[in-house]
């Protein structure tokens, strides 16, 4: 059963325009040779690639496009965290049907887990127990 209908604050992006986001996100405004810099030692995309993709990502509305002299200077046009909530509703839901235990019970099994992750996990748990009691 799925948890909702989907309300996009972010437009849906792909793996390779996620790792074009996390970029942008990370330095904030850039130019597509800041990019293609940052990602050279990591990918070996052409530039056109990286090109490609900030245009796509600017048709969708997650980045905002400014032209300063001959070049173009990129801006995150939406915030990390929604597009990350955006992207992890739409796993749950796809995925695992909506439901939340399964999906955490699995990846707990399978990764380890740390103490601080664990104390951070109970926290979360304490705030979502105090919103029930709301």
């Amino acid at each position: 059963m799925a948890r909702h209908a989907p309300t996009p604050l972010a437009p849906k992006i792909s793996d390779a325009e996620w790792t074009v986001m996390n970029v942008f996100w990370h330095r904030g405004t850039s130019t597509l040779a800041e990019v293609v810099k940052e990602l050279e030692g990591r990918l070996h995309w052409k530039p056109r690639t990286v090109q490609s993709l900030i245009r796509r990502l600017a048709d969708k509305g997650a980045l905002a496009v400014e032209a300063v002299g001959r070049e173009f200077r990129y801006t995150p046009a939406v915030a990390q965290d929604q597009c990350q909530h955006e992207e992890s509703v739409s796993f749950l839901d796809r995925v695992f049907n909506g439901r939340l235990t399964p999906f955490v019970a699995g990846l707990m099994e399978r990764e380890e887990v740390s103490k601080d992750d664990l104390a951070a996990l109970r926290e979360v748990l304490a705030q979502a127990e105090k919103k029930l009691k709301k």
